[in-house]
C-alpha cells in the first residue's frame, strides 16, 4: 500500500516513517507541507519520490491508500474529511480535532465510507503498558482502587512553537498531552472517566496556553485517578501506577516513545520485577493498522478511542477554566 504524509512533520521523520516502511508492501510515494520548499526537501532528505503543496493534488492519487496526518491540530479536521471523502485510510496524530464536534464528525464518516480510521496514540502500544493491563485483566491487583499518571516533562526546544503560544493551533499541554494520559487510563482500566476536576497554570514557558495542569477523574467504577501533565519538568520523569485490593503496580520512564522503563508489582508476596518485550511502539502500531486495512482486526487506537481521549482532555481543560467539576462529554460516541 502507498501511502501519503500530510505534513512533513518532526514525529514522521523521527517515528513513523521507519515504521511505514517496516510493514511489508508499504511504502511513502507522496509528501504535503504548505512551504514548497520545506516539501521538497523533506522529500529529498527522506527519500520519498514526491512533494506538493496540493491537498487535493495528493489525494486524488489512486494508488494512495492510506495517509497519515501529522499537521498542528486544527487542520487535521478539513484535511482528514478530504481524505475520507477521497477513499483513503487514515492514521491521523492526537488531538483528532480542536473540538468534539469536529472529532466526531471525521469519525462518522470513515464509518459511513467503509475506510479506517486510527489515532496515533503510541503508548498503548509499548510492551510495557502491555504488560501492564494484562496484570489488571488477569486480577493480579484486585479491584483497580486507584490511578497516578505523572507525565511532565522538559518540552524540547524544536517542539516548542504553537505548542506553547498559538491556541488557535490546538496549543497547551493539555491537547499535547493530557490526551495521551486519557488514553493510557482507558486503555488499562477499560472504562471512561465520568467527571474530572482540574487546576491548570504557566509555569515557565506558555504564551497564552497552560503549560502545567493537574487533575482528578472520577471512573464509571468508583477508581479515582490523579494525573499531571506539564512541559517544564526536566528532572521529573514519567510514569504510571495503579492501586488496588490486591496489589499495586508501579512503572516509571514507560510514558516515552522509546521502548524504556520498568514495571514492578507489590502484593502480599512481596514485590516482583515484571519483564516485557521491547519492541518499537510505532511499528506495532502501524502493523495492527495495515492489518486492519487490508480486512483483518482493527487499529490499536482507532478513530473512536481518538475522540474519547479529546473528551477527557477538554472537560479537564474545561475544569480548570471554569474552577469546578465537569462531566465528560462523548459526543455520543
Amino acid at each position: 500500500m502507498k501511502w501519503a504524509l500530510i505534513g512533513a512533520s518532526r514525529i514522521a521523520s523521527g517515528y513513523v516513517i521507519d515504521a511505514i516502511r517496516a510493514q511489508s508492501g508499504h511504502e511513502i510515494a507522496s509528501v504535503l507541507s504548505s512551504d514548497k520548499q520545506r516539501a521538497q526537501e523533506y522529500a529529498r532528505e527522506h527519500g520519498i519520490a514526491r512533494s506538493s503543496t496540493d491537498l487535493d493534488e495528493i489525494l486524488s492519487d489512486p494508488e494512495i491508500g492510506a495517509v497519515y496526518i501529522s499537521t498542528t491540530n486544527e487542520k487535521h479536521h478539513p484535511q482528514a474529511m478530504a481524505a475520507i471523502a477521497a477513499g483513503k485510510h487514515i492514521l491521523c496524530e492526537k488531538p483528532l480535532a480542536t473540538s468534539l464536534d469536529d472529532a466526531v464528525e471525521m469519525v462518522r464518516a470513515a464509518d459511513v465510507k467503509g475506510v479506517v480510521f486510527a489515532t496515533n496514540h503510541h503508548l498503548r502500544n509499548a510492551g510495557s503498558h502491555l504488560a501492564i493491563r494484562d496484570l489488571i485483566a488477569s486480577g493480579r491487583i484486585g479491584d483497580v482502587l486507584s490511578a497516578r499518571v505523572f507525565h511532565a516533562v522538559n518540552l524540547p526546544e524544536q517542539l516548542r512553537g504553537w505548542r506553547i503560544n498559538d491556541a488557535a493551533a490546538g496549543g497547551g499541554v493539555i491537547p499535547d498531552i493530557t490526551v495521551h494520559d486519557a488514553d493510557t487510563v482507558r486503555f488499562h482500566l477499560g472504562e471512561d472517566p465520568v467527571e474530572v476536576v482540574a487546576q491548570s497554570g504557566v509555569s515557565g514557558l506558555g504564551q497564552g496556553v497552560e503549560d502545567s495542569v493537574m487533575s482528578v477523574w472520577t471512573m464509571p467504577s468508583g477508581a479515582m485517578v490523579q494525573t499531571h501533565e506539564s512541559f517544564t519538568h526536566p528532572y521529573a520523569g514519567t510514569g504510571i501506577e495503579f492501586h488496588g485490593t490486591k496489589g499495586s503496580i508501579f512503572a516509571r520512564d514507560v510514558m516515552t516513545q522509546r521502548p524504556v522503563g520498568d514495571v514492578w508489582i507489590v502484593g502480599p508476596d512481596g514485590m516482583q520485577d515484571i519483564q516485557f518485550e521491547d519492541h518499537n511502539l510505532y511499528v506495532r502500531a502501524l502493523g495492527e493498522f495495515a492489518k486492519a486495512a487490508a480486512g483483518n482486526g482493527r487499529p490499536a487506537a482507532d478513530g473512536v478511542d481518538g475522540v474519547k481521549s479529546l473528551a477527557v482532555a477538554l472537560a479537564v481543560r474545561e475544569a480548570a477554566d471554569q474552577g469546578k467539576a465537569v462531566r465528560v462529554d462523548y459526543g455520543g460516541i
